[in-house]
């Protein structure tokens, strides 16, 4: 693990490298910075970066998309594993601030701050002071201690907490009642099934987690998504170990254990349930069909090709 590092110039000021302290949400990285005229950044990156545009202008690129202007009073979103590029105009460069971070509940967060569907430049609700504000207190929180690393953390929510409050203010017909509907249960208990299907979770433990009852999750899902959350975990865990059987060499028992479950005889049963196939025919099936793919592509090479 790389040590933290923090940096202080005129221009630029970072704090990164920060260790991931929970896993529901957690701070990467944290700066801001006055950028040289046409200063372009092209990288994909592993965690959620949110970009706040203080002054001046750039552009956004989406997998090689057309340009997006960006002025100051606008945010802009990079998800882990897109290809983006964006980058300061040549007479007005921006300085912005931003933070990176990752966790469970990230994808919840930003929605929650209205980046919905292919939504990823937004007018920044909140003003560039508060925006600062919470930024500036997170960069001065520079020491690898807990304590640190919870006053970091603080901050970060502070400036989710403000982004949310005023999307949800200028999208809400009716009072809030102080708790969430169902789609964000739903929501909340897929991003818990993605992270611990493998440690033999059971519907009891999500609802749990969630702080609701094992009813009214059930409820949520079978509004939601027409099914129980207990077929939800189940396809799952299955789907998942289909992957795992096609794309590893790990033993039918190895996987079986990956997916939550603890015996590998009804892990079996399960999956040829689902798959009207046992584990160890599927990967089989799927390794022949790989190879027999791989045979055709070197013996008729044209009919690949246009």
């Amino acid at each position: 693990m790389r040590n933290i590092k923090y940096t202080d110039s005129v221009t630029f000021r970072c704090l990164e490298h920060l260790r991931e302290t929970s896993l529901d949400i957690s701070l990467i990285h944290a700066g801001k910075e006055q950028c040289e005229p046409s200063h372009i950044c092209t990288k994909t990156r592993s965690e959620y970066i949110l970009h706040f545009v203080l002054s001046g202008k750039g552009f956004y690129s989406l997998k090689n998309c057309s340009n997006y202007p960006v002025t100051a009073g606008q945010m802009f979103l990079i998800l882990p594993g897109e290809a983006v590029t964006y980058g300061a105009d040549a007479t007005e460069p921006w300085q912005y601030a931003w933070i990176g971070f990752n966790g469970i509940r990230a994808n919840t967060i930003i929605r929650r701050c209205g980046f919905l569907g292919s939504t990823r430049i937004l007018p920044s609700p909140v003003h560039p002071d508060t925006i600062m504000d919470c930024i500036d207190h997170i960069l001065d929180c520079k020491s690898l201690t807990f304590a640190d690393d919870l006053r970091r953390e603080a901050w970060m929510l502070m400036l989710f907490s403000r982004l949310m409050d005023h999307y949800e203010q200028s999208h809400r017909h009716t009072p809030d009642t102080g708790s969430y509907g169902t789609r964000a249960y739903v929501e909340l208990a897929v991003e818990h099934i993605k992270y611990y299907h493998g440690y033999g979770i059971h519907v009891s433990d999500i609802a749990g987690h969630l702080g609701i009852s094992r009813a009214y999750l059930n409820h949520a899902f079978q509004k939601e998504l027409g099914i129980s959350v207990q077929k939800f975990l189940i396809e799952f865990r299955l789907h998942k170990a289909a992957n795992l059987l096609a794309d590893t060499n790990d033993t039918i028992k190895e996987i079986s254990a990956a997916v939550g479950y603890e015996d590998q005889l009804n892990f079996s049963k399960a999956f040829k349930k689902k798959f009207g196939i046992s584990p160890k025919n599927y990967r089989a099936h799927k390794a022949s069909a790989v190879h027999y793919a791989e045979k055709q592509l070197e013996d008729h090479p044209a009919d690949f090709t246009d």
